[in-house]
């Protein structure tokens, strides 16, 4: 199509490129003449991050639109700050309540527990000192008046 002839309804419209002058027909092709060149862009701007990355297809296209983060290929929207805070929280021991237990902290059992091989089960409200986190189905590695060194599941005890 030459774009000295007149358009008719149902043909796609005719745009000149700001350099070359010629004709351009594609909507894509206008958008990225749009877009700055490469050497307008900062720096920084050109790295790409895990955050820009869709959680869902990994796709590279993903932009903010002002309140979140949107992805243009599967649709999905997420917060930026809340997803990188469940990141965080993956690998992390919780407590019954949800928070966060980390080494040296005290914790305070919330039911009976029996032990193995004990006549009396630790009571529920016992106060542990001074915890160490491990790895395995006991995460929490401590020391009980009366009980000497034992291994608790987090799910049983809150944060002091």
């Amino acid at each position: 199509m030459n774009h000295d002839t007149p358009l008719h309804l149902g043909s796609a419209p005719s745009f000149l490129h700001r350099e070359t002058g010629k004709p351009v027909q594609s909507l894509v092709l206008i958008w990225r003449l749009e877009q700055p060149y490469l050497h307008e862009i900062p720096e920084n701007d050109l790295t790409m991050s895990d955050e820009l990355l869709c959680p869902q297809c990994h796709s590279m296209y993903a932009y903010h639109d002002g309140t979140r983060m949107n992805c243009p290929e599967c649709g999905h929207a997420w917060d930026a700050d809340t997803l990188a805070e469940e990141e965080a929280l993956d690998g992390a021991v919780l407590d019954a309540n949800g928070n966060p237990l980390a080494d040296g902290d005290s914790v305070v059992v919330i039911k009976d527990l029996p032990v193995k091989g004990a006549p009396k089960p630790i009571k529920a409200g016992t106060k542990v000192k001074n915890i160490r986190l491990v790895d395995g189905d006991h995460n929490i590695a401590c020391k009980l008046d009366g009980f000497g060194a034992m291994g608790l599941k987090s799910e049983f005890v809150r944060k002091a």
